[in-house]
């Protein structure tokens, strides 16, 4: 059984917070699933673009 502690840290990774920019924006759930990263859509794009 998963302990309340884990069940916490997995909910505070799913809000929508950009890790780059600290936005909130509804893509950055999505690329956490899509992709493992919190980042959001324009992160996401300029980080493809510049990936430095």
């Amino acid at each position: 059984m998963i302990e309340d502690e884990e069940i916490e840290k997995n909910l505070r990774d799913l809000d929508n917070i950009c890790d780059e920019c600290k936005e909130e924006d509804e893509s950055v759930s999505q690329n956490l699933i899509l992709m493992g990263f919190k980042i959001c859509k324009s992160c996401r794009t300029s980080k493809t673009i510049f990936p430095l």
